[in-house]
């Protein structure tokens, strides 16, 4: 069994920057991690490995400094690392980069599953992945949180969350499917993982490897953008309410009317 996992590095989260003259985010000398999603996008790869056999490919695309994500992955137990990486790449919107990674998973062509995480700390959009499916035409589950089983590599089972409990879906493959952090508890690299990750060769593909339109890649293929950027400003007739709730109650009712909200 063949899974492909897509990953994205992502800011620390207390050390985020924007070019004002772009409106995108600068990467370039701030520290990064895995998006925490994509840790369990990997893990559940590797668990599925562990049951059923076969290989873990992992994807990412992005700066050069992004091969410091994979080795990381490397040292998890994956088994192939792939980076996309090209000036032509840069400012991709949500559209932009589904396309460019839907382009490098039909150049690898054989592969049963998909995994994503559900979203990336950095834009919180929740569409990388289900443009991938869109792309590539296949099965798409979002918010998996647990893989119940695959059946012969024909079809997969998948508890999805829902806002008041669960759904059971089973549906045929290949497909993807975004992952929630509680699908699993990540592992730790093993020393033997780290050694390997620090000699293995970075497989790299800008877009002279892949069979892409140029128009519909990067910031110029990017049918949306991000026009303004802004702290929301402080307030401060902040009010504090206590005694008895009837009490509250009635002094936040008359509140809200004098300020026509209800």
């Amino acid at each position: 069994m063949h899974t492909i996992v897509c990953i994205k590095q992502v800011p620390d989260t207390n050390e985020v920057k924007i070019d004002r003259e772009t409106n995108t985010l600068i990467r370039k000398g701030v520290p990064s991690i895995i998006n925490p999603f994509d840790e369990n996008a990997i893990e559940a790869a590797l668990q599925l490995k562990d049951t059923h056999g076969g290989k873990v490919t992992v994807i990412s695309m992005g700066p050069p400094q992004v091969e410091e994500a994979l080795r990381n992955a490397i040292s998890l137990g994956v088994d192939d690392v792939i980076l996309l990486s090209d000036r032509l790449f840069a400012g991709a919107d949500t559209w932009a980069t589904s396309y460019t990674l839907s382009q490098a998973i039909r150049k690898i062509k054989d592969f049963d599953l998909i995994i994503c995480g559900k979203q990336a700390t950095d834009g919180d959009t929740a569409q990388v992945g289900p443009g991938i499916a869109e792309f590539l035409g296949i099965p798409l589950i979002t918010y998996v949180k647990k893989i119940c089983d695959i059946k012969d590599k024909k079809s997969i089972i998948v508890e999805r969350e829902i806002e008041d409990g669960y759904e059971v879906i089973e549906t045929s493959l290949p497909s993807l499917v975004t992952v929630t952090r509680e699908i699993n508890e990540t592992r730790m690299p093993s020393l033997k993982g780290k050694m390997r990750a620090k000699k293995a060769e970075i497989t790299t593909w800008g877009v002279s490897d892949l069979n892409l339109d140029t128009t519909k890649i990067g910031l110029k293929g990017s049918p949306t953008r991000v026009v303004k950027i802004f702290n929301p400003p402080v307030r401060s007739d902040r009010q504090i309410l206590s005694g008895d709730v009837s009490d509250i109650a009635k002094v936040l009712v008359a509140g809200l009317k004098t300020r026509n909200v209800i």
